[in-house]
């Protein structure tokens, strides 16, 4: 998806980070509770310093829902991010995303017309009314506007079990995307094997798979990945213990099956968070996620050992875009009176978008505990 971000003035690019510091503090100060900044996990320090809020991305459209005396909602994250928010929050409410290429590559490698074209083609060879779509979080308000019409619902890393539980009580199938590794780890801790699972690939006619794959699989997932995630595998993980035979070591659900059969625990940021600070003093942990936020909790966490599971992980090159300088940027023009980089959804979208993101709290709350 191509977004046009516009360049920033010399008066930020050449700014120094204590010229950048007092101005952010001035304007944030100027806006009072008008402003609401969001903090994904993933952002750069100079970023989360000045969030109000930080966690992932639905707990954070949630909390910006909570804040209605909030004017202008800040999202330091990425661009499905800041629609969630918008399809969540009042009105009344801007949303404002920092840098416009603040993208996420997982949530484009499903479209809204791609997506159309596999429940066609499903139709034409199996009781369409049986499969049930499933976005995960991560992808666009027009894809959870798709699920929402078509009877099914939006998951997190944390909730997928209960949302999949949900589907296949209801349907004979689900359609998961955009995230394939999401969808088979999950599978498989609810105890279904591969042979249950076949991989929708939508550059290809039918997703690749023959009549027989679509009437047989019981999951379909869509041939997508986050790029981070991704690159974290079994010999990272052999390295480690090598070197830390008593290390623990915490994957993502993100990543592949073939890495997290090897992690002692895997789950969201939040989860991989809480375990990091459930673990004894003086253990040494290597983390399957997003650098900054091993470093972060590396800084915040002293008494342990913390390192990435790789130890030449890139950033999320998208997550990563959002610096001081364009935070300083769309707050100083709050402060003028001018609302730069607006998400907004429309009103048809965001509607359907809030049926699937409300039918997943409502399975959620009453899914048993344990």
């Amino acid at each position: 998806m191509i977004r046009l971000q516009p360049p920033l003035a010399e008066r930020y690019t050449a700014a120094d980070p204590d010229d950048l510091e007092g101005r952010i503090a001035a304007a944030k100060e100027a806006l009072g509770d008008r402003l609401f900044v969001l903090g994904h996990h993933y952002q750069r320090d100079e970023v989360m310093r000045w969030a109000d809020a930080r966690g992932d991305s639905y707990r954070l459209s949630v909390l910006a829902q909570q804040r209605p005396e909030a004017e202008f909602i800040v999202f330091c994250g990425v661009h499905f991010m800041a629609e969630s928010a918008d399809v969540l929050t009042g009105d009344h409410q801007q949303v404002v995303l920092p840098d416009l290429n603040a993208g996420c590559s997982m949530a484009d490698m499903a479209d809204l017309d791609e997506v159309e074209e596999a429940w066609e083609a499903l139709a034409e060879v199996t009781d369409v009314d049986r499969v049930v779509p499933i976005t995960y979080m991560n992808s666009s308000a027009a894809l959870k506007a798709f699920v929402g019409e078509h009877g099914g619902a939006v998951c997190t890393s944390t909730n997928a079990r209960s949302i999949l539980d949900w589907a296949l009580a209801r349907g004979d199938k689900v359609l998961f995307f955009p995230d394939q590794h999401l969808g088979r780890n999950t599978g498989l801790d609810m105890g279904f094997t591969e042979a249950d699972m076949r991989v929708w690939d939508p550059r290809h006619e039918r997703g690749g798979l023959t009549e027989a794959d679509c009437k047989e699989a019981t999951f379909l997932l869509w041939k997508g990945h986050c790029s981070v995630h991704q690159r974290f595998r079994p010999e990272h993980v052999a390295a480690f213990r090598a070197e830390h035979p008593d290390g623990i070591v915490i994957a993502h659900p993100e990543c592949a099956h073939e890495l997290c059969r090897e992690a002692d625990q895997v789950g969201s940021t939040d989860f991989i968070i809480k375990a990091v600070a459930a673990a004894p003093p003086g253990s040494t942990i290597a983390i399957g996620t997003e650098i900054h936020l091993v470093q972060r909790l590396a800084d915040e966490t002293p008494d342990k050992t913390i390192v990435s599971l790789d130890p030449l992980v890139c950033p999320c090159s998208t997550m990563f875009r959002i610096d001081a300088a364009h935070l300083c940027w769309v707050l100083e023009n709050l402060v003028e009176g001018r609302v730069v980089n607006q998400i907004s959804v429309d009103p048809e979208t965001a509607a359907q978008a809030r049926v699937a993101l409300q039918r997943m709290l409502d399975i959620t709350e009453a899914a048993p505990v344990g």
